[in-house]
């Protein structure tokens, strides 16, 4: 049978979905070992766990708190049921044929693949709008060598950052839709389900919707793109308020879709609808009715909600101070490890280099330009945020595809045009994998290895010991109680264990995460009045943990140093565990 390649590319519909089953198929394969152990190793993908858990089990749709940390008031977690959906999906399917335990494991491995499927499938469609039939097929490529965004599809990530990213490769193909209407309730539907989802990509929603007003100003016609997508933004923020707030999401917050945001996203909406009905013929004109229509949001916004002006989290200086600037991924990208901050970067810097390399070429061309002036001004705000937050990798390596396939696309012919067979084939290769960002995973593998210190070893063996099943089960032989234990470790205990905590890393409960700062910081004592205050009767640590080592520099003589030490107050009577457990055990008196 001869296959016409020529014109194979009308089936990329189909091709789209082999590249993803074989994506998933890989990515299964490689993670096998944390699906059959259950190895969720981000305290969120645990707590999401627990948070399915105890839905299926009875607890209430608009109730999100999770009681089984600081019970009995429990934890109050700003996420929405949305991304429970799947994953309770695939439990109840799979739980009559293969029991709980397996339910779950399925449930962990292919519920991430889900966005994936429709991450491939957005980044196909802007592909072959923005460049050629067949560019979708090197899009697929950047994207496996993506290494932060690849992260996020992972078996075992269940959080809900994947869902986020899908929806950020939903809203460029929609900017980049040639069918204006189309293109318009594209982006108006994701951006309110990204809302609904969670905050994170707040930055590149506002820019999203920035962008198409911009290119109202700049052409009257886009006027149809224009209200589609505020009709989607209105509507369906109200909608997902509606059918997704949580109890606790019904006062005013700055980190979900409240009351404040979602008011302020109607009006948004509203604006919208009223600039695209305008009659106005000039660009200035609507330029002025543009920035009236953003000082009119913004003065709302001001003055209903300006608790929501400043960080969305609303934490204390302290909480800031003494956790959340230490977490790894709140750091910006230049402070990280020269070989993470070198591999972030690769492929942002080449895709943003890519895009603006593509303007220059497509200036004369208006709907093009347009369309990837969207698109760069994404992938510019996605390397900006590098050097504020790295947990900005994810997303900005996934906006640069477009640019890295379209540097690929515009350079190879041009050295394979060349006469001189060095050029053809140096040239080339060396624009393939510049443009594709391998060429920074390369240079990292080869420089040498860093000196571990003992102190990094302790750390890199009691993060991959302390949260394994292995490590976790012998505590389940003691009744179940409140233990008191680090923040990183209280989702996992109470996903693997009978047992629930006192704390985990959720921004919104504050003071229990710096009464239990405040325990290891302190002395004993105060330690012991912590543990009374929460009701606590067991005392758990984890020799070497990470977040152990933030106790130990900031308070050497402090309760939790002295407890690595050996020195334990009489009032804690320790309890036997097996031999080579990673843990410590105390029953507090």
């Amino acid at each position: 049978m001869k296959i016409d390649w020529k014109d194979a590319h009308r089936h990329w519909r189909a091709l789209t979905l082999l590249i993803w089953i074989a994506m998933a198929a890989y990515l299964i394969a490689n993670r096998w070992g944390a699906i059959h152990w259950f190895a969720l190793g981000d305290t969120d993908d645990n707590l999401r766990m627990m948070q399915v858990r105890a839905w299926l089990d009875g607890q209430g749709w608009f109730d999100m708190r999770q009681y089984r940390l600081n019970p009995p008031e429990g934890f109050n977690i700003h996420w929405s049921r949305f991304v429970d959906i799947p994953i309770a999906a695939i439990i109840l399917a799979s739980k009559p044929f293969f029991g709980t335990a397996i339910a779950e494991r399925i449930a962990v491995a292919v519920a991430p693949l889900l966005p994936l499927g429709v991450t491939v499938f957005a980044i196909a469609l802007t592909m072959r709008r923005l460049i050629a039939p067949w560019s979708f097929a090197l899009a697929a490529l950047l994207l496996i060598g993506a290494s932060s965004t690849m992260a996020m599809f992972s078996p075992t990530r269940i959080d809900h950052h994947n869902w986020q990213l899908a929806m950020l490769a939903v809203i460029m193909a929609g900017l980049v839709d040639p069918e204006r209407r189309r293109g318009g309730l594209t982006v108006g539907a994701a951006s309110a389900l990204s809302l609904v989802i969670g905050f994170e990509m707040m930055p590149y929603l506002g820019l999203a919707g920035a962008a198409i007003a911009l290119r109202w100003v700049w052409d009257r016609a886009e006027f149809e793109r224009l209200q589609a997508y505020a009709v989607l933004l209105a509507g369906g923020s109200a909608l997902g308020y509606a059918l997704f707030a949580s109890y606790d999401n019904r006062v005013p917050r700055c980190d979900v879709l409240s009351p404040a945001w979602m008011s302020t996203m109607v009006l948004a909406g509203g604006l919208l609808v009223v600039l695209a009905r305008l009659p106005l013929a000039t660009r200035c004109q609507r330029l002025a009715a543009a920035g009236a229509a953003a000082a009119i949001l913004g003065g709302f916004l001001a003055g209903a909600w300006p608790q929501c002006l400043s960080k969305p989290e609303g934490v204390s200086a302290e909480l800031q101070k003494n956790w959340l600037d230490n977490i790894r991924e709140v750091r910006p990208v230049y402070r990280q490890d020269w070989r993470v901050m070198a591999t972030m970067l690769g492929l942002p810097v080449t895709g943003l280099l890519g895009s603006l390399l593509t303007l220059w070429f497509v200036r004369r061309d208006p709907a093009r330009l347009t369309a990837w002036a969207s698109v760069t001004l994404l992938s510019a705000c996605g390397f900006a945020l590098l050097f504020f937050q790295s947990r900005a990798a994810p997303a900005a390596q996934l906006l640069a595809v477009p640019g890295g396939v379209s540097l690929i696309w515009l350079l190879f012919p041009r050295f394979r045009a060349s006469k001189s067979l060095l050029v053809r084939v140096l040239g080339a290769s060396i624009v393939v994998i510049v443009g594709s960002g391998f060429a920074v995973p390369w240079v990292v593998k080869m420089a040498p290895n860093k000196v571990e210190t003992k102190q990094g070893t302790a750390v890199r063996k009691a993060g991959a010991a302390c949260g394994t099943i292995p490590a976790m089960a012998p505590l389940d032989k003691f009744p179940r109680a409140v233990v008191m234990t680090m923040n990183d470790l209280g989702p996992r205990l109470i996903t693997l264990t009978h047992h629930d905590a006192i704390s985990g890393p959720y921004h919104r409960n504050g003071d229990a995460i710096l009464d239990l700062h405040h325990a290891f910081d302190g002395t004993p004592d105060a330690a012991r009045a912590v543990a009374k205050k929460h009701g606590a009767t067991l005392l758990l640590i984890c020799p070497g943990f990470a977040e152990g080592t933030v106790y130990k520099a900031r308070s050497p003589k402090g309760f939790y140093a002295q407890l690595e030490a050996g020195k334990a107050p009489a009032w804690l009577a320790p309890l036997p565990l097996p031999k080579g457990s990673p843990f410590r055990l105390w029953r507090i008196n």
